[in-house]
């Protein structure tokens, strides 16, 4: 076994020093081309693999990772990923692996800037980021890759950026299984309500964009005949201004009785169909935010998909440590499991545990 190899068996047979079995091993100078070579090759011989738990603790080096997403009241996809990361945290305690949070305002590209700005000040080991806009994000990333800082992208991938790791849904996937589920509700439907909250005339996220492609690629070959209007629910509006918006939708398209977005704000439309009563009207969403599960177990809301949140944020923590301080080599991207929430399993869903 590999644990009982010592470095005085490695020695004798490489026929060198126990010093110089030191220095190779931790590639150190001052070892002749010929001892190194003697080395390597009894260390392939012995199919020696270094311990490198055991290295790792004698360093009793600290670690600080950064955890940078959207300031947030009390939605569980986001405190799932804090309760994640901080669980991975506690799991490598031994290796003193802090994990500290940083909040943005979400769709405000200045307090991205900021505060991106002062995490970089705060010279982490490592950083998880949950991007904003892809250009305002690039900034940040460029900035870590001068410094060599090591990041991990979460809830959207933008592989441009050249993020260590990845972990969140396939997007496409996503959108591509959210009108088979859609449909075989809405079988028979005319025309699809698709709601949209958009800043200077496009949606903020990649993701929400990426389930939409995935989205209209199912409907257009499955189902080309049906309708799907937009609709555009501003954001940093009024509620006021949304139910007029609604209203006015409701009332010039009769026939619509099902609805969706791909985004976090279901509820939106959901709190409108309980107001004006209209139960006959239904719409699919993403994420356990807590309106949106109330709208669920009121009936206005019919489907939600979630994703392993809390297994974003151990797996992220989980990615930083293995390659910052195992100096172990990660997967790039890891696509999480596209989960239905409905209101009959919506009691059982919170996963805090991996």
């Amino acid at each position: 076994m590999n644990e009982m190899i010592r470095i005085k068996d490695i020695a004798e047979r490489a026929g060198v020093s126990v010093g110089t079995v030191d220095r190779v091993l931790h590639k150190r100078p001052n070892v002749s081309a010929p001892a190194r070579e003697k080395v390597e090759q009894a260390l392939k011989e012995m199919n020696y693999q270094p311990n490198m738990y055991a290295s790792a603790l004698a360093h009793n080096k600290s670690y600080t990772f950064y955890l940078f997403i959207p300031k947030h009241e009390q939605e569980a996809y986001w405190e799932e990923i804090e309760e994640g990361a901080n669980k991975a945290m506690e799991a490598r305690r031994d290796f003193h692996i802090d994990v500290r949070l940083v909040y943005y305002e979400r769709f405000d590209n200045a307090s991205f800037r900021q505060e991106s700005k002062a995490c970089l000040a705060l010279r982490p080991d490592g950083v998880i980021i949950v991007p904003a806009e892809p250009a305002v994000t690039q900034e940040f990333t460029d900035a870590m890759h001068e410094q060599g800082i090591p990041f991990v992208m979460l809830d959207s991938y933008l592989p441009a950026l050249r993020p260590l790791s990845f972990y969140g849904q396939d997007s496409f996937s996503s959108g591509y299984f959210a009108a088979r589920v859609l449909m075989m509700e809405a079988a028979g439907a005319q025309e699809i309500m698709l709601m949209k909250q958009m800043k200077n005339g496009s949606v903020v996220s990649k993701q929400q964009a990426n389930r939409e492609v995935g989205f209209r690629h199912y409907m257009e070959t499955h189902y080309p005949e049906v309708s799907i209007n937009e609709v555009n629910l501003p954001l940093d509006d009024t509620k006021d201004a949304y139910a007029a918006i609604l209203e006015d939708y409701f009332t010039r398209h009769t026939l619509t009785r099902h609805c969706i977005t791909f985004g976090s704000k279901a509820h939106l439309v959901g709190e409108f169909l309980q107001r004006t009563n209209r139960a006959d009207v239904h719409i699919m969403g993403y994420d356990m935010v807590g309106k949106n599960a109330e709208c669920l177990k009121k009936g206005s809301i019919s489907f939600l998909i979630a994703q392993h949140a809390y297994q974003q944020g151990y797996s992220c923590v989980e990615a930083l440590f293995r390659t910052i301080v195992l100096k172990k080599e990660v997967q790039p991207v890891n696509y999480m499991p596209i989960e239905l929430i409905m209101k009959e399993n919506i009691d059982f869903y919170r996963r805090t545990q991996l």
